[in-house]
């Protein structure tokens, strides 16, 4: 039986912005999305659990990110196989997981209960959680947490030859867009709060590094 429980031995701790803290919340607040928009929770559970798999799964590099989401719904095809799932529902699930990433165009979410799913994971860049994980992200990758984007870079999301990407780079590129792609009524809600808290941290950090907080 697939469960939180269960799920954590597919996750280590190497990367804190894709850790199985992520994939807990991104299934609590997929079964909060799901239960208020009458989606089946079964197919929404399952596809939570096994979103980020292929890349964070033990043995993981964390390089692939690109194509995580194909991977991912390849390696939760043996497992929902061994747990005796049926093929229409394997499917469904499949199908959420290769239409969770933000930048994918191979697949769009078409059922509800994909776009569950999105919008859960997708939520997780916003808010304080979503300030906390990009920064983290950043230095990670050896990045700053914030330099002042290039006008080349506001105008085309290209960053200039030598222009580094920071957290606050990722902002204005990704996290301040998010809201407006969601598909759920629920998440689009509490998108509205999220983002507001996200713009006023960044807001206030982008004064505090020029000294004008």
């Amino acid at each position: 039986m697939l469960t939180l429980e269960k799920a954590r031995e597919w996750y280590t701790d190497d990367d804190p912005v894709h850790d199985f803290g992520h994939i807990q919340r991104v299934y609590w607040m997929a079964e909060r999305i799901g239960e208020a928009e009458k989606a089946d929770l079964e197919v929404i559970r399952a596809a939570a659990l096994l979103h980020d798999v292929a890349e964070a799964a033990p043995g993981g590099d964390g390089s692939g990110r690109a194509s995580h989401h194909l991977a991912s719904a390849e390696f939760a095809r043996g497992i929902l196989i061994s747990e005796g799932w049926l093929e229409e529902k394997i499917e469904k699930v499949l199908h959420c997981i290769r239409a969770h990433r933000f930048r994918g165009k191979e697949e769009a979410p078409s059922t509800l209960e994909a776009q569950v799913i999105f919008d859960a994971d997708k939520l997780d860049v916003l808010g304080a959680i979503g300030a906390a994980r990009t920064i983290a992200y950043a230095v990670l990758e050896h990045q700053p947490i914030y330099s002042t984007p290039s006008v080349q870079f506001l105008i085309t999301g290209k960053e200039e030859a030598g222009e580094k990407h920071s957290s606050y780079h990722e902002f204005i590129y990704k996290l301040s867009r998010v809201k407006d792609r969601l598909f759920t009524q629920t998440g689009k809600q509490i998108a509205r709060e999220r983002h507001d808290t996200l713009v006023a941290f960044y807001e206030r950090l982008a004064d505090e590094m020029r000294g004008l907080a």
